[in-house]
């Protein structure tokens, strides 16, 4: 056994129950993005609102999430990932069960959807990255990967649940299921299990390891100022932009899609799970290949697949299973797209201040959340279906593999005094 392999065996039996504590905390944050979907129909028949007002939500918590990501990543670099960590789990299960009081009003709807946009500061991805990265060095990417995989898992599991809850309890009833179960089952595991090098730090208790936490300062890395005029931290942005735009654009709407095309409600939710399947796939399998590959060609390869999906959904969309296969590959792609820009972001700027340059370059993600479901909705109110979106989505997806593929090599952060050289 090679001296890598043993290092990255010891992580993960003094921390392996990290990543998966990491990974729940993360599903919360993604609860409404995944489950609305199954919302969609019931909420325009309550209400008679468009899919455009629907998505609105979407739209509020992706700009708010895009302005507070850089100062929660430097708060999570202050405070500490766990504390940060633990109010935002409370924080969202009670925002999001609050959606079941909807009144039909646009207004109260924008002012619920603000709510839970405030909660969801607390619970970004920077979060959950900060205190795995923290702890796992050799294995790196698996652990991002696991970690990430909270969102996989939301994908596979929130879709038919809601439904079923919406099926069970009407849709009221399920909102305030589904925040109270999954925010009490993410709440045990963070506060039993959820604790970065930060956290021993910030706490001014002896770490768990042998050796003792380092502080910012020791850690390798970049400065905040560095990597913001960094070309690389741009490249990084314009990626994850486009991806999220794009393709969650796409997944939010999957349910509708294939509606659409003629699948029953059941059938729809259950191929849209297969979603969140394959995205378990494709985070373990980035992960694992993140460890041995140039990171930035992963990404690329990884970025190409949604390009195949969205073909396969304007050319047979109809046959079922054309649609299973183009639900599998956008879930191959979902299970990348983070765990790239982070195990990039790591390796290119250190861990210094990780939490501030991610949280800052993480932005991307919410802004693409919050323009591409709504700019979908638009497409189908427009056009009376989502082909010119999918065809966007294949134009805008081929540029943010391009924008990875561009990389330059990163920096060799063993040596400490190593520049950033982009």
């Amino acid at each position: 056994m090679t001296a890598a392999n043993t290092d990255g065996l010891s992580e993960w039996r003094r921390y392996g129950t990290l990543p998966v504590a990491a990974g729940l905390g993360y599903s919360i944050g993604v609860i409404h993005v995944y489950s609305l979907g199954a919302f969609f129909e019931p909420l325009q028949q309550a209400f008679g609102w468009s899919r455009a007002d629907t998505s609105l939500g979407l739209t509020i918590v992706g700009m708010a999430s895009a302005v507070a990501a850089l100062p929660i990543g430097l708060a999570v670099d202050r405070l500490g990932p766990r504390r940060v960590g633990l109010t935002g789990v409370v924080l969202m299960a009670v925002a999001f069960g609050l959606l079941s009081t909807a009144t039909g009003s646009l207004t109260n709807w924008i002012l619920l959807w603000s709510v839970l946009a405030f909660a969801s500061f607390w619970v970004q991805t920077t979060v959950w990255t900060s205190a795995v990265a923290s702890r796992f060095e050799t294995s790196r990417g698996l652990a991002l990967a696991v970690t990430l995989s909270g969102g996989s898992l939301a994908a596979a599991v929130l879709p038919p649940l809601a439904t079923a809850l919406i099926g069970e309890f009407a849709w009221r009833g399920a909102f305030v299921a589904l925040a109270a179960g999954w925010g009490t089952l993410v709440l045990i595991a963070v506060v039993l299990f959820f604790r970065g090098a930060q956290d021993d730090r910030t706490a001014n208790t002896p770490a768990t390891s042998s050796s003792p936490a380092p502080a910012a300062a020791d850690l390798p890395g970049v400065t905040l100022a560095e990597g913001l005029r960094s070309i690389t931290f741009y490249q990084l942005l314009t990626a994850a932009g486009l991806f999220a735009f794009t393709t969650l654009g796409v997944v939010v709407h999957l349910v509708p899609i294939l509606r659409g095309a003629g699948a029953a409600p059941l059938a729809a939710a259950s191929t849209a799970a297969l979603v969140g399947v394959f995205s378990i796939v494709g985070r373990l399998g980035v992960g694992f290949l993140l460890d041995r590959f140039p990171g930035r060609i992963v990404g690329a390869c990884a970025y190409l697949e949604p390009i195949a999906g969205a073909a396969l959904l304007l050319v047979d969309g109809a046959n079922p299973l054309s649609q299973s296969i183009a639900a599998a590959l956008f879930g191959l792609t979902l299970g990348a797209e983070v765990d790239v820009i982070a195990y990039l972001a790591s390796r290119y700027f250190g861990l210094k201040n990780f939490g501030g340059l991610f949280g800052g370059m993480v932005a991307a993600l919410p802004l693409g959340t919050a323009f591409g479901p709504l700019a979908a909705g638009a497409t189908f109110d427009r056009f009376g279906g989502y082909p010119p979106f999918l065809v966007l989505t294949i134009v805008l997806m081929g540029l943010s593999s391009l924008a990875l593929a561009t990389l330059r090599s990163p920096p060799d952060w063993s040596n400490q005094a190593a520049m950033l050289r982009t």
